[in-house]
C-alpha cells in the first residue's frame, strides 16, 4: 500500500545562475508558453526568499500540463554527482522527432550527445546541457 496516489508530478523547478540566458535557452529549445514571468520582481530586497513572487523566475506551461520553472538564485555550475537532481527528461513523440530536434539543436550551436537507443527500456535518448550544465535529454518511444 502507497502513503500517497499520484498520476505523477505537478512541476519541476531549477535553479538557475543567470535567468535571462536560461529563459533564452529555453526559449529557444522548447518555446513554451510562461505562465509566470516573475522577472519583473528582479532586484527586490529579499526576492530569494520570496515564493509568492516566484523568486524573480519564469514558469513555463507545458503542452502535457505540467510545469517547468526556473529559479535565479543559483551561484554555482549544476553537478550530477552531487545528491539532488541527476538530469531532466522531456517526452517526444518517435525516433524521427530525436533526429530533428538533434539538427535544430545543431543549428541553433547547442552541443548535443547521438541519439542512443536503449532497446532494453524501449526509448531512444537524446542529451544536451542547458547554460548551467544541468543534464537535459529527450525520450521518444522506440516501438
Amino acid at each position: 500500500m502507497s502513503l500517497v496516489t499520484s498520476p505523477g508530478y505537478a512541476h519541476v523547478r531549477l535553479t538557475v545562475t543567470d535567468i535571462e540566458r536560461s529563459v533564452a535557452f529555453y526559449d529557444t529549445v522548447f518555446g513554451w508558453e510562461k505562465a509566470i514571468d516573475a522577472r519583473v520582481h528582479q532586484g527586490e530586497p529579499g526576492l530569494e526568499d520570496a515564493p509568492e513572487k516566484f523568486y524573480g523566475g519564469v514558469v513555463y506551461q507545458t503542452p502535457q500540463g505540467t510545469l517547468f520553472g526556473l529559479r535565479p538564485v543559483g551561484s554555482q555550475p549544476f553537478r550530477a554527482d552531487v545528491t539532488g537532481l541527476d538530469h531532466v527528461s522531456f517526452a517526444v513523440g518517435s525516433r524521427a522527432e530525436l533526429d530533428e530536434a538533434a539538427r535544430g539543436l545543431e543549428e541553433s550551436g547547442i552541443t548535443h550527445g547521438e541519439v542512443v537507443e536503449l532497446t532494453d527500456a524501449g526509448i531512444a535518448i537524446l542529451s544536451f546541457q542547458d547554460p548551467d550544465d544541468v543534464n537535459l535529454e529527450l525520450t521518444a518511444p522506440l516501438s
